[in-house]
């Protein structure tokens, strides 16, 4: 085969395995999400697991690499013909779920279920490329790195925008299996091209690698380590928008594809973008320092935007770095596993320690600071050979103006703290910046005034505020107390959503208050309950947050509370909210994931089920499938109601209520409750739900209540849904 037609095989054997990798990801995550649910630690425990397997398959390459290429092709294409067996994909679902250890048991769910698959298409892009230079004509190897790297780009992006919304689970998983298929003979055409070489391979290998001095320990350390950072502070961005910008639907997808989007840059043959990239990230640090360590919590689409910027700028200048201390490709499968090695550590760090060790994210900041110290610090001004200085002086001098740039951030921090004069925060941010950009000579200058910027930025405020306030973080989120003194009120705030708020008052603890006044939708149902079921009527309740709706119990009423995270629980249980202390003191608290527990329970044990489990505005859609709205009402009396929680900044979930109460046969209502301006209560909507239209006359008595919109769509399922029908772009896209 010609050289030409050679380079084509590779392109597409490496293409196709990469593209199929990264469509598998979120199409397993989408298949737990059922079982697991979809907070952003589960994606995380999903990122970590596969970081762990693509090691895994790196390791098996570099292992096979060693040996001669023949057998290599013997061993690859043999295995993934034994690893077609275990299609189509899917879920071993005996791996047992304890609750409290799902760091541990989400990974072993995903591991059982795609390891010898994932592991083997992850083995493509280092074994290709090893396979490509056998032939000593075709030349360097690493730009199918990046071709790589575009196939993982496109295969994360068709998943939400193309495969999700068009294709069941089932398809998806039968594509997926007939694209494995098609790589398996891609992969044998490959070593048909290296027929040849394979003959001659075991002489002209050894010949290379002696003709090559070994990689120092040094240089291994800092492929781990460049490798490391960037990984951690994917994962860390995720968390850290979720918690304190704003939680938004498919926000997931965006840091790992500007992840992956930082190879095909820096491992392009053409350096020219990576080149600039490297130049200005120096300077996006210090301007970006305002979003690296704030948690004032406040939704922007600006702020959003910044930090997403500022993490591909980052990830580009390090995996540039990296590009730069490539080896001979000689030692490209080992190569790869360090960075493999030091990919799966930064992920670690951030889904298994960070959780277990910060109250808050703060991996964020220490892995911007680790950034800063790592990522190349081009000079952009030669200040001290242009006016003839010797290093020396210009050390000093250096170092006059960077305590020039720490007293001028002390000032910024009290300009900004005072937040009156915006011009006068800009200036300063500004001088800062350019004495920043005259110390690049010196990193630890550089780094000094960079944690100057930080802290004076939000960074004091937030080290201040978390010391004096209740932060307590779980697997499945951060959460945060704070006291208002001036409405006298207390507030649970989960990343940047409220999940409760309590009067101060003594007079006025027992009073509904944020989503769940007494003309929200949940009032004024839960209100009628006595008279709609009588003085005996079971209430059920999906998502304690600080138990609000407990307040709404009257005697003989039974109460059972439903809730995932233990850590939401002990704010009620050691007195932070009151509500179920005060107002159901013997209601029934299940922790655990409210479809599996609800499936436990005997039919009909519920005359009212209220629905609020959703985490944030980026909704978990096995919340709302068809198969969730079965259990729903399996739970509820004949005669009984089912309340949905459906507030959304983002998205219009009412179309989608609608075509899941026409599938189920089921009469719908809907509630927007909008309060006066400066109240404690908040815009909320609900809907109610019920199989015998009769139940709910006693609703539409109140103009309040005005029948669900048309349904638009086929309901969602188990087996498909996508949010993309339903998003308000409009919304996502405009500055709050």
């Amino acid at each position: 085969m010609t050289a030409p037609s050679a380079r084509a095989v590779f392109f597409a054997t490496i293409i196709t395995g990469s593209f199929l990798l990264f469509l598998v990801q979120p199409m397993v995550a989408r298949l737990a999400l059922p079982l697991v649910g979809g907070a952003p630690s589960v994606w995380n425990s999903a990122m970590l697991t596969y970081q762990t397997l693509l090691l895994g398959g790196y390791g098996y390459a570099m292992w096979l690499s060693n040996k001669p290429l023949k057998r290599q092709a013997m061993i690859h294409i043999a295995l993934l013909l034994l690893a077609v067996l275990t299609l189509p994909i899917t879920l071993r679902e005996w791996v047992p779920a304890r609750q409290g250890l799902e760091v541990l048991s989400i990974p072993l769910l995903l591991l059982v279920s795609i390891g010898p698959v994932f592991g083997l298409v992850s083995a493509q892009a280092p074994l290709m490329q090893r396979w490509y230079v056998a032939d000593p004509e075709a030349g360097e190897p690493w730009w199918l790195y990046s071709i790589s790297n575009f196939g993982s780009f496109a295969g994360l992006l068709a998943y939400p925008l193309l495969v999700e919304p068009l294709a069941s689970t089932r398809a998806q998983v039968w594509a997926w299996s007939i694209g494995f298929c098609v790589l398996i003979a891609l992969v044998c055409l490959a070593a048909w091209t290296r027929r040849d070489a394979a003959a001659a391979s075991p002489a002209h290998a050894a010949t290379t690698v002696q003709d090559q001095a070994p990689v120092a320990r040094g240089q291994i350390a800092l492929w781990l380590v460049l490798s490391a950072v960037p990984s951690g502070l994917m994962l860390s961005t995720t968390t850290h928008l979720t918690t304190d910008i704003v939680a938004m639907p498919l926000l997931w997808v965006i840091p790992l594809a500007l992840y992956l989007l930082s190879f095909i840059v820096a491992f392009a043959n053409r350096q020219t973008a990576a080149k600039l990239i490297v130049f200005a990230t120096p300077v996006l640090m210090l301007v970006s320092a305002r979003v690296m360590m704030s948690s004032k919590q406040q939704s922007s689409i600006f702020l959003l935007l910044l930090t997403l910027i500022l993490l591909f700028a980052i990830c580009t200048a390090l995996h540039s770095r990296l590009y730069s201390l490539r080896p001979h490709f000689s030692a490209l499968t080992k190569f790869y596993f360090v960075m493999s090695l030091g990919g799966a550590l930064g992920g670690a760090f951030t889904a298994l320690v960070a959780p277990l060790v910060f109250s808050w994210t703060w991996e964020h900041p220490l892995l911007l600071l680790a950034a800063a110290l790592l990522v190349p610090l081009p000079v952009m001004v030669d200040w001290p050979a242009r006016f003839g200085l010797t290093p020396g002086k210009a050390g000093v001098q250096a170092c006059i103006l960077a305590a020039i740039g720490l007293l001028l951030c002390v000032w910024l921090f009290s300009v900004a703290f005072a937040g009156t004069k915006p011009a006068v925060e800009a200036a300063l941010i500004a001088i800062i910046v350019l004495i920043g950009v005259g110390c690049l000579a010196w990193r630890a200058l550089f780094v000094v005034l960079l944690c100057g910027l930080v802290l004076a930025q939000g960074g004091v405020e937030t080290i201040a505020s978390l010391a004096h306030s209740d932060a307590r973080r779980s697997y499945f989120g951060i959460y945060r107390i704070q006291d208002d003194p001036d409405t006298r009120s207390r507030a649970m705030m989960h990343g940047t959503t409220v999940h409760g708020v309590q009067s101060l008052d003594p007079d006025q603890r027992r009073t509904p208050l944020s989503y769940y006044g007494a003309n929200s939708g949940a009032g004024l149902v839960l209100a009628k309950a006595g008279a709609m079921f009588g003085q005996n009527a079971r209430i059920g309740v999906v998502g304690l947050g600080g138990g609000t709706l407990a307040c709404y119990s009257r005697p003989g009423q039974v109460w059972t509370f439903f809730e995932i995270d233990p850590v939401v629980w002990d704010y009620s249980r050691d007195g932070t909210f009151t509500f179920l202390r005060d107002c159901t003191p013997d209601a029934k608290v299940i922790i655990g994931d409210a479809r599996l527990e609800l499936e436990k329970l005997p039919k009909a044990g519920f005359d009212v089920l209220a629905v609020d489990a959703f985490s944030s505005d980026s909704i978990p859609l096995h919340l709302l499938t068809d198969e969730a709205i079965g259990i729903y009402t399996g739970a509820l009396a004949d005669k009984g109601v089912l309340l949905i929680h459906i507030s959304n900044r983002f998205m219009r979930l009412e179309p989608a209520i609608a075509a899941l109460a026409k599938k189920r046969g089921l009469s719908a209502l809907q509630l927007v409750d909008r309060p006066a301006k400066g109240s404690l209560t908040r815009a909320s909507q609900w809907v109610v739900l019920a199989r015998d239209p009769g139940t709910l006359d006693k609703l539409r008595g109140d103009e309040r209540w005005h029948p669900l919109m048309q349904s638009q769509g086929p309901p969602w399922t188990d087996d498909h849904a996508s949010i993309l029908p339903y998003i308000l772009w409009k919304q996502l896209l405009a500055a709050p």
